[in-house]
């Protein structure tokens, strides 16, 4: 703020006064030391300059005008990193909580916690008090999607894995298009974030409606409650079970031999304890590998994109609309997985999303200097070279969308029911790395425009490669035990119809 130029009350708009009064930048942080009174370039010194203490905001709608965040940069990325850092948590916490309590009661749980949480935050009377709230936030209620979507995957059969999966995916998409249009409609923050959070408090109704996961039922030896869901579910579709589903149900284990067979055992060849299910798989090369792989593929996900929202500054115009574009072309990289996971394979789709996003965005650098050599050329050639540039863009966000939605379903068949969560938790908390480091890709703009997209292209490619390393799961059941996921590779496979227990 230029007090001796400022109108009552301030106005954004400097009216030419910001000529003499301001630095050539501009004016943000700083502004010219005045010599007198008036609003005269007579009284404003050249070139010299003094650090600003008060400002004035186009709007009054975020949180940077309420708490006072204009010239304080890590101030203002400081909140996107601290709920990066909450999700990083909210990962493993959240899978713990599935693998050991349930997915329905880490469902609701997570739902309703950033409810509860985000319309607190909307109340926050301080940055501090903001800051901590985001992070809080973002521990309790990030793992919401994953269990959401663990929870989805094993309800379902084999056949309808895929779609599945990624009809969740597009209503991600779908949610994201919503944010923007109320953002848009209502763009006070605290507003805004009581309508966002408020209806997820609603989701304690789940408790009376939501039914638990039946394989984690089954792989913790509760059948009967397994047995109630199938059945009800069963009779309310007017579906007849297979047999083998019931047996599975109906069978009970018969523990009079083992009984007899204790009674005259001698207690010294007593058979030793069962390994724990973490032993079980750190003493699994096979999973252990596999993990690893996963870990990578997660990083590469999340940085490109994250990454290539960040850096997407070919759409110019109306940040809302912006975004909601960005948001729509994920869809149709959705509705391409559905048709090629199931009649090409997990590994032959995601392998070829992943090279067609790592050679659209290894392209895009070298597109200016085409550019360059063609308008001496051809005017009109280079103008369409331009849009070539936008277009690899959106190649390169359809295709890493839909290796995102695919990576999600491929992960969750690798990993056996009885720590699927916990598992599928720690790649995608590896992943928090690729989304820690994507809002810095922009400084690397400054040793070269172009080299974030080259570091995005190159790490899709290797992602793609390290696909070759792991088993195909189509048509394969859902691993249960950790036996079970060693042995994707030689597991039986089936084009028959089937049903959510015995797929």
């Amino acid at each position: 703020m230029v007090p001796e130029c400022e109108s009552t009350p301030p106005k954004f708009e400097t009216n030419g006064w910001g000529l003499w009064a301001l630095p050539e930048d501009g004016g943000r942080c700083s502004r010219l030391t005045p010599l007198g009174d008036s609003c005269v370039p007579e009284s404003f010194h050249l070139n010299q300059t003094q650090s600003c203490s008060s400002w004035v905001y186009e709007t009054d709608n975020s949180i940077i005008s309420e708490f006072g965040l204009a010239c304080q940069e890590w101030k203002r990325t400081l909140v996107g990193t601290v709920h990066s850092a909450g999700m990083f948590f909210a990962l493993a916490l959240t899978a713990y909580v599935s693998d050991a309590f349930g997915r329905r009661s880490a469902f609701i749980l997570t739902a309703v916690s950033a409810g509860v949480v985000g319309v607190c935050r909307a109340f926050s009377n301080s940055y501090t008090l903001y800051v901590v709230l985001e992070f809080v936030e973002a521990t309790v209620g990030s793992g919401v999607y994953s269990t959401g979507f663990i929870l989805a995957l094993e309800m379902v059969g084999l056949e309808q894995r895929v779609l599945g999966g990624n009809i969740i995916s597009c209503t991600f998409a779908i949610g994201q298009v919503m944010v923007a249009l109320v953002a848009w409609a209502v763009p006070y923050w605290r507003t805004l974030t009581l309508i966002i959070y408020a209806p997820s408090i609603l989701f304690v109704l789940y408790c009376f409606a939501l039914q638990e996961s039946v394989r984690w039922l089954l792989s913790k030896g509760r059948k009967k409650e397994a047995a109630a869901i199938i059945f009800k579910a069963a009779s309310i579709n007017k579906k007849k079970l297979s047999p083998a589903t019931i047996k599975q149900l109906t069978e009970e284990t018969d523990d009079s031999s083992k009984s007899v067979q204790e009674t005259v055992t001698p207690v010294a060849s007593e058979v030793p304890k069962k390994q724990s299910l973490f032993i079980q798989v750190i003493r699994s090369k096979t999973l252990v590998s596999r993990l690893c792989i996963c870990s990578f593929w997660w990083i590469t996900l999340t940085f490109i994109y994250y990454g290539l929202s960040i850096n997407s500054v070919s759409l110019a115009g109306n940040s809302y609309v912006n975004y909601i574009l960005t948001s729509l072309v994920e869809i149709p990289g959705y509705a391409i997985s559905v048709v090629t996971l199931d009649r090409f394979g997990r590994k032959s789709s995601i392998i070829t999303a992943f090279f067609i996003c790592g050679i659209a965005l290894i392209a895009l650098p070298f597109v200016p200097y085409i550019v360059s050599l063609s308008a001496l050329v051809d005017c009109n050639l280079s103008t369409g070279i331009q849009w070539l540039q936008i277009t690899l863009n959106m190649i390169g966000k359809l295709s890493i969308s839909m290796a995102f939605s695919s990576i999600y379903i491929y992960t969750s068949e690798l990993m056996p029911t009885e720590v699927r969560h916990s598992l599928l938790g720690a790649c995608s908390m590896f992943g928090r790395i690729g989304s820690l480091l994507a809002p810095q890709t922009p400084l690397l703009m400054e040793y070269w425009e172009s080299l974030p997209y080259l570091i995005f292209g190159i790490m899709a490619v290797t992602s793609g490669l390290l696909m070759l390393l792991t088993p195909e799961t189509l048509r394969v059941r859902l691993p249960d035990t950790v036996q079970q996921a060693e042995n994707i590779n030689i597991a039986p496979r089936t084009k028959h119809k089937t049903d959510i227990i015995v797929d």
